[in-house]
């Protein structure tokens, strides 16, 4: 199990939790190629029972290792949800599973987290892409490419006169 908390214990008093939790049992699953996670996410977490639910207030920390979109350089882009705050039912019908006394949090953090990946990572707001050199070589490199494996469908459409 992920980040959990005994509700026995909350019956005493409000419990931290504090601690590393392994990118595999986190369970995110990135969904783009340009966003890596390798580092585990890092929390601290207050938990105090209410009435039929429990709230929870912290921090979460987990760092993503991104390549940016325009110029594909590597990055490390941090999250930091700093205050985190979560509202986690007992009952009704978003109520959180209970087993063995225990309710699991991790489900809610990765939710929050997820929502804060970004959707076009950028190294700076003010990254231009590609430099000129570069795009050069590429294409340079990309001739040498279609001379070899013979003429290219372009070439031949560019022989048509009309």
């Amino acid at each position: 199990m992920g980040i959990s908390v005994n509700l026995r214990h909350l019956e005493r008093e409000d419990v931290v939790l504090e601690g590393e939790l392994p990118v595999e049992k986190l369970d995110v699953d990135a969904g783009d190629e340009v966003i890596t996670l390798h580092e585990p996410l890092r929390y601290t977490i207050a938990v105090q029972h209410l009435e039929q639910s429990l709230l929870l207030e912290g921090r979460l920390r987990l760092a993503l290792e991104c390549n940016c979109v325009r110029c594909l350089k590597p990055f490390e882009y941090i999250i930091d949800l700093n205050p985190w705050r979560c509202h986690v039912p007992l009952e009704g019908e978003d109520a959180a599973p209970v087993n063995n006394d225990c309710v699991d949090l991790t489900p809610y953090a990765r939710e929050d987290i997820l929502l804060e990946f970004p959707q076009h990572p950028l190294c700076k707001p003010e990254c231009r892409g590609l430099s000129s050199k570069t795009i050069s070589s590429v294409k340079k490199t990309g001739d040498s490419v279609d001379s070899e494996a013979g003429s290219s469908p372009w070439s031949e459409l560019n022989k048509l006169k009309f």
